[in-house]
């Protein structure tokens, strides 16, 4: 569900949820930015700790912007991220394999027709101030996302096929659905405590970052933050699965992902994964350096081009001011086919990535889709011309195509100022959309969510973090999800409405044969391609580095084989050893001691169904992250 980083953002997701948008976030103390450079004033966490009383303190370097605290508005991966570890779901993902596991719910039930579940809410998890964590927390969470437009911002997709929600008792959750719904295991939605939440009176306002600690129930507790520079938090002592092996844990923001590099060889943060992922030349370097593992494995993101059909509200009124001319297909097509994925692949990433193809990427294997051959978009710059002429833009005597008013076909695209990948790509689509006649204007931006919601570009360059259920990522692309005012945050990627994509999307919503679903959701993801409204370039590899002289384990997702930053999980914070702790598990990638408390016994029993429900995924050669 993260989105993961969209402006995308992937971002399970959005990459908001999934949907990354690439902004900014992170920090342990406070900072002065000089030529892009955040460069701390206080010394760093494992500096200070004989001060502090010995806490041991892992910090994280991160390109990211939290966006909101909130988790009814937040969307970029990093926030996300620390509502993983502030808040419960329902359900958890395995490390392991990403099927499904208890969290705040132990078990869960469906009656014979599929619309009426019932999850048993464990009874040994407290909030943080001390109130005693029941079912009626969860059902009011998902009542006020049902009943406030505000609250839903984020996560309305996975309420919005709901009926009623009740808790009959401090233990049973009752959620009553319209028609049939496959996501009722992978509801990832943070629930937050009632006492303390039904105080908000304006959720679209209320950011969750005025008075610290920030009561929750997961496994580290929000203590302080400053915008664009740091995140704090503290370990819950108390949490049911048992407490982190950290005391502290900080996300530290950095501009310049080279000074965050930098700050990682120096030993003043403990971990950088880039934005998302490292570069290869600075992954090459770290892996020469002492104390220092990279650990790279399939992402679970992908890496895009999104264009603006033309911004409009769910009423049909159209606003911002993106370029006419792509809401003609065959525009849309020339510009993608004249993409070189191959060598994005190759000389942007490296190597680091697998040539992009459908909106799911390969980890996800039950999911992944490839167009046919007929159907492939391959890079084909004469075809790319033809393609051009035919929709009435011909070369004039300066060699600019033009339309029939005259006006040259100029375009701009929306670029992340903290992704080196942007700006990389950035330039090859200059000079292969130039030879065309084409002129770009690559428009880097440290916040490129306002001009995003604003309808205020052309091109995006996109990217979301999928998580295990795909639900979530393709949600962002229906009807549903577009604003209901004009400028207004909401669910969707890039305003796309498309009634047979939304058909298809309500069919593989209510399928609960797997099989029978991931077909619907390939299905999906041919009818995306053949509309030419999302290019999908590159699944990224994961690249991240950290000190081994700090963190002594840690767990990547999956497990075999996978990332540590931006988890379907809290995995990675929650079992890392530090260094100097001689009762953690010896190496890195595995779970520590303890870790497996509570995950083993997962069977998800879907009760006058007959059958297992968990969505399992392997990872293959890439993933988005």
């Amino acid at each position: 569900m993260d989105r993961p980083e969209q402006h995308g953002s992937s971002t399970n997701p959005r990459t908001r949820r999934g949907r990354l948008r690439l902004l900014a976030a992170s920090g342990v103390a406070a900072m002065s930015l000089t030529a892009g450079l955040a460069t701390p004033l206080n010394p760093a966490p494992h500096e200070a700790e004989a001060a502090d009383g010995g806490k041991k303190t892992l910090t994280v370097a991160v390109a990211q912007s939290v966006d909101s605290l909130s988790p009814f508005l937040a969307q970029t991966l990093v926030s996300t991220s620390i509502h993983r570890l502030m808040y419960d779901f329902l359900t958890n993902y395995d490390a392991k394999d990403n099927s499904t596991v208890p969290a705040m719910a132990t078990e869960w039930e469906s009656s014979d027709d599929k619309l009426t579940w019932t999850y048993t809410i464990r009874s040994d998890a407290k909030w943080s101030d001390g109130e005693k964590v029941t079912a009626e927390d969860a059902a009011w969470t998902f009542n006020t996302m049902m009943e406030d437009e505000a609250a839903a911002t984020a996560n309305g997709s996975f309420t919005s096929n709901f009926k009623k929600v009740t808790a009959p008792g401090p233990d049973k959750l009752v959620v009553e659905l319209k028609k049939p719904q496959a996501t009722m295991t992978a509801l990832d939605v943070p629930i937050v405590p009632k006492h303390v939440w039904e105080k908000v009176d304006d959720f679209s306002k209320f950011n969750n970052d005025q008075d610290f600690p920030v009561v929750g129930n997961g496994p580290f507790v929000l203590t302080e933050y400053k915008r664009d520079s740091y995140v704090k938090l503290t370990a819950n002592k108390d949490y049911w699965r048992g407490a982190p092996k950290f005391d502290e844990l900080v996300f530290r923001y950095y501009k310049d992902q080279d000074a965050a590099v930098a700050a990682l060889r120096k030993g003043e943060v403990s971990f950088a994964a880039g934005s998302p992922s490292l570069t290869p030349a600075q992954a090459n370097s770290l892996a020469k350096a002492d104390n220092i593992k990279v650990n790279e494995g399939p992402g679970r993101r992908f890496f895009a081009l999104a264009v603006n059909p033309g911004a409009r509200t769910k009423d049909g009124e159209e606003f911002g001011d993106g370029h006419p001319a792509l809401q003609d297909a065959k525009v849309r097509e020339a510009l993608f086919t004249a993409v070189d994925r191959e060598t994005i692949v190759d000389r942007v990433f490296q190597g680091n990535a697998v040539e992009g193809e459908g909106y799911i990427p390969p980890r996800f294997g039950d999911y992944f889709w490839k167009p046919s051959a007929e159907q492939k978009r391959a890079y084909d710059p004469a075809k790319a011309a033809e393609l051009l002429d035919d929709a009435g833009y011909e070369k004039n005597a300066e060699g600019k195509r033009v339309g029939k008013d005259g006006k040259p076909l100029d375009f701009r695209i929306l670029c992340h100022a903290t992704d080196p990948n942007d700006k990389a790509v950035g330039k090859y689509l200059q000079e292969w959309w130039g030879e065309l006649g084409i002129g770009l204007k690559v428009d880097c931006l440290d916040n490129v969510s306002d001009p995003w919601a604003a309808g205020e570009y052309d091109l995006a360059f996109d990217g979301w973090s999928v998580n295990p259920d795909p639900d979530f990522v393709l949600g962002i692309h229906t009807c549903a999800a577009l604003p209901n005012k004009p400028k207004e945050s909401s669910a969707t990627d890039n305003f796309i409405c498309d009634k047979e994509f939304d058909k298809l999307y309500g069919q593989q919503l209510a399928e609960y044969d797997p099989a029978k679903r991931a077909d619907l959701v390939k299905q999906m993801q041919s009818r995306l391609y053949d509309t030419g409204y999302m290019n999908v370039l590159a699944y990224p590899n994961a690249v991240e580095a950290y000190r081994t002289d700090q963190i002594k384990s840690i767990t990547t997702m999956p497990q075999a084989a996978g990332n540590i930053y931006g988890q379907d999980g809290y995995w990675s914070w929650w079992s890392a050893v530090p260094a100097d702790d001689d009762a953690g598990s010896e190496g890195s990638g595995g779970l520590s001691t303890g870790a497996m408390v509570g995950i083993g016994v997962a069977a998800v029993l879907v009760i006058g169904a007959g059958v297992l429900f968990g969505l399992r995924r392997r990872a293959t050669a890439e993933d988005r992250e």
